[in-house]
């Protein structure tokens, strides 16, 4: 049974209406006076949003979320890609074990994976505990499924075989197979996992408070901060960090549609 224009305009603008409603009440809530007493608020005024940004500690945390989210992101893309690639052409019975592995980070809780890795790396004789690389290896190990999958899904979008057979013909090795044949086809894939690992371990609390704590304060853990004496500055941070995750996702579509243009005009020429 098929639905009706109507109703799925319907179910639409709910859905929008679920979405942005808590949206703009955490917005409006970051510049009002007073929001307590009645159904709307008491005055407008950004004072709240210039105490947040006119703190040091709003930009140091910001940047430290930003470096550990870019630095997984990249860590993920240079291990996952030539890695998917290996078992998709070479080893295509180990694709079995890389999703038990990405299967691992959704049944594995954050508190857990935190103990594991500070159990592990406390044996390891590389200075890891307390410092902002554990929590790159941790967010790794969490985003590995959001990394691997966009990456095995375009691998198997394409003709992998015949690209691959074409390159060698003239002359190509497997980095170079890889680097100027494979990748290029691939990019939209990698883009879109690296817009998931960077979304997810921007907004990552649970690992980060465990691992490194104030040690190395992220965007997050400044945010909790704020819930427990402003709500009104902590909803101005939540609505930058909406508006980062915005910005983010938008520019990454971006770039992956222009690649994948380019992919289709250069395959389109030949």
């Amino acid at each position: 049974m098929r639905l009706s224009p109507f109703f799925r305009r319907i179910v639409i603008i709910l859905f929008l209406a679920f979405m942005i409603i808590p949206v703009l009440a955490t917005l409006v809530f970051s510049v009002s006076i007073r929001w307590d007493r009645s159904i709307l608020p008491e005055g407008l005024t950004l004072e709240w949003w210039w105490k947040v940004i006119e703190r040091n500690a709003f930009r140091l945390t910001l940047k430290n979320s930003i470096v550990v989210s870019l630095a997984t992101a990249l860590c993920l893309s240079v291990l996952v890609t030539p890695s998917a690639y290996w078992a998709h052409t070479r080893l295509p019975r180990s694709k079995s074990i890389f999703e038990l592995i990405a299967a691992f980070s959704f049944g594995i809780p954050g508190v857990v994976l935190a103990l594991s890795l500070i159990r592990f790396y406390s044996n390891v004789p590389i200075p890891l505990i307390n410092t902002p690389n554990i929590l790159v290896a941790a967010c790794m190990v969490l985003c590995f499924p959001f990394m691997y999958r966009p990456v095995m899904n375009s691998l198997e979008s394409i003709n992998v075989r015949d690209l691959k057979e074409a390159a060698e013909s003239l002359g190509a090795g497997w980095w170079a197979t890889l680097v100027e044949i494979i990748l290029p086809n691939i990019m939209p894939g990698v883009l879109s996992g690296c817009l998931l690992v960077f979304s997810t371990v921007f907004a990552e609390f649970t690992l980060t408070n465990l691992l490194v704590g104030s040690r190395f304060k992220t965007f997050p853990l400044y945010l909790v901060e704020f819930t427990r004496f402003d709500g009104r500055q902590a909803s101005a941070l939540a609505v930058i960090s909406f508006v980062i995750a915005w910005v983010s996702s938008l520019l990454i579509i971006w770039i992956a549609g222009k690649s994948g243009k380019q992919v289709q005009s250069v395959v389109g020429g030949h």
